[in-house]
C-alpha cells in the first residue's frame, strides 16, 4: 500500500497541475449569459459607432465586471501579462469614452480583444 501511495500521489498531483494549466482555454469561454467578453466588446463598438457615449460607458463598466469574473476563473492558468494588458486596455478605454474620442476607443477595444484572443495561447 505504501509503495502504491508513493507512486500514485506524484502522478495524480502532476496530472492535476497539467489540467489546471491547460484549463484557461475552456474557462475563458462564457459559462453564463453575462460573461461573454467578445459580445460585450461588439456592443461597445456598436454604441460608439452610434455616438451613444453614455451607453458605451455603461457597457464598458459591464465589460470590467465581466473581466473581473473571468479573471478569477483563469488566474492560475493564464499569462499574467495578458490579464494585466486587458486591465490596461479597459482603463484606457474608459478614458477614451470619457473624452468621447472615437479612434482611441476603437484602438483600445481592438487591443483588449487581442488580449482576449491571446489568453490561453
Amino acid at each position: 500500500m505504501r509503495k502504491f501511495l508513493v507512486i500514485s500521489i506524484p502522478i495524480v498531483t502532476t496530472v492535476l497541475f497539467i489540467l489546471v494549466m491547460l484549463s484557461d482555454k475552456v474557462l475563458k469561454n462564457p459559462l453564463t449569459n453575462d460573461d461573454n467578453i467578445p459580445a460585450v466588446i461588439d456592443s461597445i463598438r456598436d454604441e460608439i459607432k452610434k455616438d451613444n457615449w453614455a451607453e458605451a460607458s455603461n457597457k464598458a463598466l459591464q465589460l470590467t465586471n465581466t473581466w473581473d469574473k473571468i479573471t478569477k476563473r483563469v488566474q492560475f492558468s493564464a499569462e499574467k501579462d495578458e490579464i494585466n494588458g486587458f486591465y490596461k486596455s479597459l482603463a484606457r478605454l474608459n478614458g477614451a469614452i470619457e473624452a468621447k474620442d472615437m479612434s482611441d476607443a476603437f484602438m483600445e477595444l481592438n487591443e483588449a480583444y487581442e488580449h482576449w484572443v491571446n489568453l490561453g495561447k
